[in-house]
């Protein structure tokens, strides 16, 4: 018996309403309910008794269909569709864990090609004598090229016998929040050099303040989260050059190119911010961003070989074999993985190409289209990632801003997010778009009609909206 209907109740109660019923609890729609089965499910404790198949799902579909229209969420980086092929593949893999190489060899083996494949793609000077892994997303990736950077520095300053308690790691201050995380859960100083309205992104500008003998190394980012910014790689390195001929420091730099690393390679070729850069010593990206693979899945690579660290790889006996293992996680998703390399072979960097350059084409046409509009002022126009944030204009009887305007875009659907800028920018919003693939030149045109008419909704106001809707809920 099908109950592939629309549960109102169950729906209800995802808001709080539970038509009568403990609030507590979630109820079947009696127009479902079977004989001896229970009439609702508490939210939070395990039921007593089981239910059929179909019941469980029509509760668990009632509520995940509340969320928000993937393919409306302008907030979002990450993947939210694959091919028919690609959705087959998944659910043949969906039981293979990453972790248990014995038990799948070629699985390994793929995740082996796809880290070979990024390090040629990222100028490796040997591809094939470098090192990489794949993570549950960029963050673990990132922790992980943060690891790596300082048990370098570390094992170095012991070697030299000197103290090594004191590791520091320096970055833009619109750092993504891992980064943060990293320093706090490793016990590494971060210091952060403040961005400003000269000096958008961490561009080498008074690194000499922050760099000493005990940082660790650089995060440079392509693709900042705030507004989709490259940060200048090169200018970076040639800054930290400077700070080595000056006082002997050699300070090495992470690229945290969670975005960017699936979209330089392909529509700037010409910009060295990868392995062509001496300094880069790790690259860290996420499959699933612009790698276009469903989350969760990261990556990261070393130069070469002998830049990680032996002392950070495990050998562990696991079912039967022993295997080699540096991660944070254990037993983690298979599928991810196989899912890249298909895209790898799907698309080839021709059809990578296209793709990102479709992605940016729309991020150009829109930011230039809002960039016509009185209200805004661009941050940026997203020439690097699809990725642009704007401002308000400055107009004294404006009764609205840019957290309202989020909150009437939503009752559209769609959701692009207003934030505060980090710290020493904290006065400044900005309101911002990541146009992922899928996102195309007619759904730009019916997203800019829709902004339009909520800008000229907001215009019309008599009085300012009601305070409680100045609150971001975004969070980056």
């Amino acid at each position: 018996m099908s109950i592939m209907h629309s549960n109102i109740n169950t729906i209800a109660a995802g808001y709080g309403y539970s038509g009568g019923a403990d609030s507590d609890s979630v109820e079947v729609n009696p127009l479902f309910a079977r004989p001896k089965e229970a009439k609702a499910f508490s939210k939070f404790k395990i039921p007593q008794e089981g239910s059929l198949p179909e019941t469980a799902y029509q509760v668990v579909h009632d509520d995940a269909m509340l969320d928000g229209n993937a393919r409306l969420n302008l907030a979002t980086f990450v993947s939210t569709w694959m091919d028919d092929y690609a959705n087959r593949l998944y659910m043949e893999a969906a039981d293979k864990n990453m972790i248990d190489k014995d038990e799948y060899p070629k699985t390994a083996e793929v995740e082996s090609r796809c880290w070979h494949m990024l390090a040629d793609l990222w100028h490796a000077p040997d591809p094939m004598n470098t090192i990489g892994t794949s993570t549950i997303g960029s963050s673990e990736a990132c922790m992980l090229g943060g690891l790596a950077l300082k048990r370098r520095w570390k094992e170095a300053r012991e070697k030299a016998g000197l103290p090594a308690d004191r590791p520091n790691l320096v970055m833009s201050s619109a750092v993504q929040v891992c980064w943060e995380k990293f320093c706090n859960y490793f016990d590494v100083e971060p210091r952060y050099v403040p961005i400003s309205e000269e000096h958008k992104v961490l561009d080498g500008y008074d690194l000499d303040k922050y760099v000493d003998e005990n940082t660790i190394g650089v995060v440079a980012i392509m693709g900042v989260t705030y507004t989709g910014m490259y940060e200048p790689v090169k200018k970076i390195s040639d800054a930290l050059d400077r700070i080595e001929e000056r006082t002997g420091l050699d300070v090495r730099i992470h690229v945290d190119a969670a975005s960017g690393g699936m979209i330089a390679p392909f529509i700037q070729p010409d910009l060295q911010w990868d392995f062509r850069v001496k300094r880069v010593y790790s690259i860290s990206t996420s499959g699933h961003k612009y790698g276009l693979v469903y989350p969760g899945l990261g990556w990261v690579v070393w130069r070469e070989t002998a830049d990680l660290p032996e002392s950070l790889i495990f050998k562990v006996s696991y079912l039967g074999g022993e295997m080699p293992t540096f991660a944070l996680n254990f037993s983690r998703p298979g599928a991810q993985v196989l899912l890249q390399y298909y895209m790898f072979l799907r698309l080839g960097f021709e059809g990578y190409r296209r793709v990102q350059q479709a992605a940016h084409d729309v991020a150009k046409y829109l930011s230039g289209e809002i960039a016509k509009m009185d209200d805004f002022t661009l941050w940026n126009d997203g020439s690097d990632i699809p990725v642009f944030a704007w401002m308000l204009k400055d107009k004294p009887d404006r009764k609205w801003n840019l957290y309202d305007l989020q909150d009437r875009l939503r009752m559209k659907g769609w959701l692009v997010p207003a934030y505060p800028m980090p710290v020493d920018l904290t006065q400044v919003t900005v309101q911002r778009i990541v146009v992922r693939n899928g996102f195309s030149h007619d759904m730009a045109e019916s997203f800019l009609k829709d902004l339009k008419a909520c800008v000229k909704y907001l215009d019309g106001l008599k009085a300012p909206m009601p305070s409680e809707a100045r609150v971001s809920g975004f969070h980056h």
